[in-house]
């Protein structure tokens, strides 16, 4: 809890360190502010201003073009518009300098623009010879379009037209969220009008290509294209509205006459670079139709394989989606090939070095699971065992649940899910009680040990008995015993009986145990498994009277 407490206060020290530093860089340009503005400058440049390198940018003031300027020496012209605006502004504010004392300053090589005694730029003689006139008539020009600048500024800031425009700009508002719930509004119900047309066609369009095309691809296709269109109008909408209500004060018109550029811009650079592209898209698209179609067709191959309708000689009928599998990694890994030069900025260090990266991770931490990918096929082709067996592998026994290509899924008698990584697997022994089940049958046997004292013909006898009894087991082939080892005590016999139903060998077994106790307790012979050490005073059988003796208390 100290150190908890100590980590936030250390936090909040960080905190307060970070706002002090904040509030004092901002104090400290505030402070600064002030003594530079107050120079006389009479350069076109701020020196703190930096910019792009176009050939000729726009002065600005409320968002409306006043002329254009172009760069000189080593300063661009977005860094000369954007001072220019700045000092027509600050005249324009300053009610003391009469829009009519703009004038004109000849000098040798260039003429000054002054506001009283505020200047505003230079006109250089470069200036004219790129528009085509002399400088005069272009600094006249210049000085007409400052002079009606500053009184535009000045009036639409006078209290009449403000109190005008605040009021037109809150009707705006209100009309243009009613007229934007109004077009969500027609938009679904031009989407309910259009669903209803087209969903027959999108049907007969599934039925036609033989569900190669299925009518819920189109529909995805058909809402995706829908919403785009939808908020497109919308997005433009919004923007148009915002962009005129914004024009309507002075404060907020250089950011209308930007915010229309802002969404239109990407709009046009995307447009103009996906026609560029569209190419090289075309080759794309054709590409992906033709492998997952290709890839269709091969499924309905595979599947006709899987389900008897097509044969192939020596080719197991389960192996069919395994194979479809592996043909479907090499039919996508050639498309990607193919398609890999016209993949956008595939060509770029970047996207190589995305793609080393991720090969390292890949080879770093997919060796285990390679292995079992291998093995999985492995076991698929080895044809060891299918879905529905009931198998052992080592000390593992369940019924095959689901033979998937990194692990097999088993479940034991018990209803337990036993999942092994198939890579384990490919390196044990496998027993498969079922696969010779049915045709063949299937021995199940079990051993019990008696005294020398009693015939074997005798014991055999028994053993088939037991066997006879016991549902599940055939009567044909016959049951038989073997005399598997003459011990010091004891002889061992195995009796051995056939049964076609791999599944209920637990419960074979149990039934089968239990006649044996029962025929041998009939026949007053004593079992002498697992060991005998010497003869009891009595004989360790239960006669037949004390078979059924009720529970004490029932």
């Amino acid at each position: 809890m100290l150190n908890k407490y100590k980590k936030n206060s250390s936090l909040r020290d960080r905190k307060s360190e970070t706002g002090l530093f904040i509030f004092l860089f901002l104090l400290s340009i505030l402070l600064i502010l002030p003594v530079v503005s107050s120079a006389q400058e009479i350069s076109d440049v701020d020196p703190v201003l930096a910019g792009g390198n176009q050939p000729f940018a726009r002065v600005k003031v409320d968002g409306n073009i006043i002329f254009n300027v172009y760069g000189i020496s080593s300063y661009t012209p977005e860094q000369r518009a954007s001072t220019i605006s700045k000092r027509i502004r600050k005249a324009a504010s300053r009610h003391s300098i009469n829009s009519d004392s703009v004038i004109i300053i000849d000098d040798k090589d260039h003429s000054k623009i002054y506001a009283g005694d505020q200047f505003i730029m230079n006109v250089y003689d470069a200036d004219a010879v790129r528009d085509g006139i002399s400088r005069e008539t272009l600094a006249e020009f210049n000085k007409e379009k400052i002079r009606e600048s500053i009184i535009s500024y000045r009036l639409i800031r006078s209290r009449p037209i403000l109190i005008k425009r605040l009021l037109t700009a809150a009707g705006s508002v209100i009309l243009i969220s009613i007229l934007i719930f109004i077009m969500i509004w027609v938009f679904g119900k031009i989407d309910t009008v259009l669903q209803k047309k087209i969903k027959d066609r999108f049907d007969s369009v599934e039925n036609m290509s033989f569900s190669l095309i299925r009518s819920s691809q189109l529909w995805g296709m058909y809402e995706l294209l829908f919403r785009i269109f939808k908020t497109i109008i919308l997005v433009l909408f919004v923007a148009i509205s915002l962009e005129y209500i914004l024009g309507l004060l002075p404060w907020t018109s250089n950011l209308a006459s930007d915010i229309l550029n802002l969404i239109i811009d990407p709009v046009i650079s995307i447009g103009r670079e996906i026609l560029n592209y569209l190419p090289k898209l075309v080759f794309l698209i054709v590409i992906y139709f033709a492998a997952r179609y290709f890839l269709k067709l091969s499924r309905l191959f595979f599947s006709g394989i899987k389900n008897g309708g097509i044969k192939i000689r020596n080719f197991d009928p389960d192996w069919a989606m395994p194979t479809f599998k592996i043909f479907r990694i090499f039919v996508i890994t050639f498309a990607v090939v193919v398609a890999y030069p016209y993949i956008p900025g595939s060509g770029t260090s970047a996207f190589k070095g995305i793609s080393v990266f991720l090969g390292v991770l890949f080879s770093l931490g997919s060796s285990s699971f390679i292995s079992n990918l291998i093995a999985g096929y492995t076991i698929t082709y080895r044809g060891a065992y299918k879905k529905g067996d009931y198998i052992k592998i080592a000390d593992q026994t369940g019924f095959v649940q689901e033979q998937e290509v990194l692990v097999t899924r088993l479940v034991s008698i018990k209803n337990e899910e036993i999942v092994i990584p198939n890579s384990a697997i490919l390196n044990s022994n496998i027993v498969n009680y079922s696969t010779k089940a049915k045709e063949e049958k299937l021995i199940i046997h079990t051993s019990v040990g008696i005294g020398y004292e009693t015939p074997w013909r005798m014991v055999d006898a028994m053993l088939k008995l037991a066997v006879e009894r016991t549902d599940g087991l055939l009567k044909e082939p016959p049951p038989f015993v073997l005399k598997t080892s003459l011990g010091d005590f004891a002889i061992t016999y195995e009796i051995n009986a056939y049964c076609n139903d791999a599944s209920s060998l637990p419960a074979l077994y149990s039934a089968l145990h239990q006649n044996i106790l029962d025929v041998f307790n009939e026949n007053n012979v004593q079992i002498m498994t697992p060991a005998y050490i010497s003869d009891p005073s009595a004989p360790k059988i239960v006669p037949r009277d004390q078979w059924d003796i009720p529970l004490a208390g029932k």
